[in-house]
């Protein structure tokens, strides 16, 4: 834990340090002061939106509870009217990223071994392993992390159920969860190409999901890439659990691996925008770099009569990050034509609730998986 900066704080009047742990990259705030259960929701805002953080020293339930009443004072904010669908997106992320900084200034100390020193705190050992590894000092992070970090210890517990697949995903903290399984509906029910019985790739794997699905199908052999060392795991294990483990290899590729195959599947983020933490990486592409880099590429590793199915979100589109014509010339360019399309629409809740800020936009999003072909 060596590597990881300090965090400095007065206590009693005497100077304090520890190390400081963010998942989401976020520097250690300068200015902390101590909070205990007689602070006040008020008082606490009004010094996080100032950029000072507090480290708590009381109840860890009445800590919860602070931060839902801090929740609730930052969710107050009434957002600038949006004049377009680009300039809501912009609006939407800035106030979440401001949403996030006001809220990671309540912080919680941690003793060597992941043990939290206040009353009525939960055991939260093994959630802290999974993320953070072993610790063998006492160190501080945000509560809201903490809750994160707790939150995905009991999904990659209990899984998320696959329809299509008939079985349990299980993801692993900071490895994007399949929550949105509409896309694995398209890769169950589109014809195989000839060939792919014997090879397919899966690329950017993710927790495997896709190179699951292939595999139910009948595919003999899959090659997953990932660069994520947590996601190549997540991906192994799930392999391990569903039987599939001695037909998907998972290797560590930036896209492709080595050699061709008849069929090569990419699922990449859909939205050309600079993620703010590591797991947002599976859903924001800074200028569209990882489906440039599939389109470029394909054709150097499709057999003479293989496809590549992009599967792609169009809400960038209706956003205005994107348009289908650039998307069309990326795959022209790439000397590559579109032999069919398949769409579906989302089911998640976000893509019917009118009072989200995006909702224009989310109520015209279809999943498309485009058939690509060398020309």
């Amino acid at each position: 834990m060596s590597d990881f900066p300090l965090i400095q704080w007065s206590e009693a009047d005497t100077a304090h340090s520890a190390r400081w742990r963010s998942e989401a990259g976020v520097a250690p705030p300068k200015r902390v002061v101590i909070a205990d259960d007689t602070t006040t929701a008020d008082n606490a805002y009004k010094l996080a939106c100032e950029g000072t953080a507090l480290l708590y020293r009381g109840d860890f339930q009445n800590a919860r509870m602070l931060l839902q009443a801090m929740a609730r004072r930052a969710d107050r904010k009434k957002a600038k009217q949006a004049q377009s669908p680009t300039e809501a997106f912009n609006l939407h992320r800035m106030a979440q990223a401001q949403r996030a900084r006001t809220l990671g200034m309540l912080l919680i100390p941690f003793d060597a071994g992941h043990l939290i020193p206040l009353r009525r705190a939960p055991e939260v050992h093994d959630a802290c392993l999974e993320a953070y590894g072993a610790a063998d000092e006492g160190y501080v992070t945000s509560l809201r992390e903490l809750l994160g970090l707790i939150g995905a210890h009991e999904w990659r517990k209990k899984g998320v159920e696959i329809p299509a697949l008939g079985s349990r995903i299980h993801p692993y903290y900071g490895v994007f969860s399949p929550v949105r399984g509409e896309y694995v509906d398209l890769v169950a029910r589109i014809d195989l190409p000839t060939g792919a019985e014997a090879l397919a790739f899966d690329i950017g794997t993710g927790t495997g999901v896709i190179a699951a699905m292939l595999a139910k199908r009948g595919v003999k052999r899959i090659v997953a890439t990932e660069t994520d060392p947590r996601a190549i795991a997540c991906a192994n294990e799930n392999m391990q659990r569903l039987g599939f483990a001695n037909r998907v290899e998972v290797v560590k590729a930036d896209l492709f691996p080595q050699g061709r195959a008849p069929l090569i599947v990419c699922n990449p983020p859909w939205v050309p925008a600079k993620p703010s933490s590591p797991i947002e990486h599976a859903v924001y592409d800074p200028d569209s770099r990882m489906l440039k880099g599939f389109l470029a590429g394909l054709t150097a590793h499709l057999e003479p009569k293989g496809e590549g199915w992009l599967i792609l979100s169009d809400l960038a589109e209706h956003l205005g990050l994107r348009t289908r014509e650039q998307l069309t010339e990326w795959i022209e360019k790439a000397g590559l034509k579109v032999i069919g399309r398949e769409i579906i629409r989302p089911r998640h809740g976000k893509a019917s609730d009118a009072d989200d800020p995006l909702h224009a936009a989310r109520a015209q999003e279809v999943t498309c998986l485009w058939r690509l072909a060398p020309v």
